[in-house]
């Protein structure tokens, strides 16, 4: 009786939980919660060196982040900080008083020192995650943001994918976020401090014909992040937050060659970069769990997990209408 009184209390507390949940969901589409502020937090990206990645590199140096950046190309990584420098130095060459606008007599900014690292990092390899995460911690600090962004994908049907290839997706797409994790994690559950980033895909809510292994592995991020997310709320760490990020097709280099079907590509053409990192942004620094861009995304991943098993056909075609339609021609890209 009494385990059943214990019960029936835990679901009571859920089911609270769930409506405060909606409640505060509610609240922030009419009030637009503060951005906190990563001045002088240290964040670490990885596939910093173009796409998506070079871009978060941008909006964090912005907000005056320290920068430890990871790519497996030391050049487009290198290029990438040199940016962030630059950034940096317009940063440093204003004034106090023009930075924070004395004549709105808010609260003046401290000089401002620009520090950016590089490391060369090849995320799909557990001993390059491990042996780069100990010279972060040796020559830069704690870490307070990990940013698990890098990506790859092959670009062929099953059948014709070489087993190598998909190996390489599980492992880049997938793998390299435990590794990650359990990098820099323990110090922040030490510190009760620290954000993590998984920037999945619209591709691991719902799949479409073609990209098999991409979408295995993005299925696998984005479980392997809400199991996490779970974990840390066990935990009591309400200190580190955690924000899931889930684009539609992103007009970066890393889709190049497939195409969007022509009745659908009018409604929902590729996102650009730059809208997809700002409306990311905004997520993260509004401590937001997930963010989904368009937001029809979000409609299509419900209809899918609340329909049920019979008409989940009529959920599989939608999905591949809003989904991309691969080209004959493969195509392999780094995110």
């Amino acid at each position: 009786m009494m385990n059943t009184m214990v019960i029936l209390a835990e679901f009571f507390v859920v089911i609270l939980k769930v409506l405060w949940a909606f409640v505060t969901a509610g609240a922030k589409w009419v009030v637009r919660p503060k951005e906190k502020s990563v001045a002088g937090q240290v964040c670490v990206i990885t596939g910093a060196g173009s796409g998506l990645g070079r871009l978060f590199a941008k909006e964090f140096a912005r907000r005056r982040a320290v920068l430890v950046l990871w790519d497996i190309n030391s050049q487009s990584n290198e290029e990438t900080a040199e940016l962030v420098r630059e950034i940096y130095r317009e940063l440093d060459s204003e004034t106090p008083m023009s930075r924070d606008g004395a004549v709105g007599g808010l609260e003046e900014i401290p000089p401002f020192q620009p520090q950016v690292y590089t490391y060369v990092c090849d995320v799909g390899k557990r001993e390059s995650v491990y042996s780069t995460a100990e010279k972060v911690r040796r020559e830069v600090g704690n870490v307070d943001m990990l940013i698990n962004n890098a990506g790859v994908v092959s670009g062929h049907h099953l059948l014709e994918c070489p087993d190598e290839l998909i190996e390489r997706t599980m492992r880049v797409n997938c793998h390299a976020h435990f590794w990650t994790t359990k990098a820099f994690l323990p110090k922040m559950l030490e510190l009760n401090h620290g954000h993590i980033v998984t920037v999945a895909s619209s591709l691991g809510l719902f799949s479409t014909a073609g990209v098999e292994d991409y979408c295995a592995s993005k299925f696998g991020a984005i479980g392997f992040h809400e199991s996490l997310s779970h974990e840390i709320k066990a935990s009591d760490k309400d200190g580190i937050k955690m924000t899931l990020v889930c684009p539609y097709l992103v007009d970066t280099g890393m889709f190049k060659g497939c195409r969007i079907r022509k009745e659908i590509e009018p409604f929902l053409p590729p996102l650009k970069p730059e809208f997809c990192v700002t409306q990311s942004m905004r997520a993260i620094l509004t401590d937001q769990a997930m963010i989904c861009t368009p937001r029809i995304v979000y409609m299509v991943n419900i209809m899918k997990r609340s329909v049920l098993l019979s008409t989940n056909g009529l959920i599989l075609s939608l999905s591949l209408s809003l989904s991309l339609s691969l080209s004959l021609s493969p195509f392999s890209n780094v995110l």
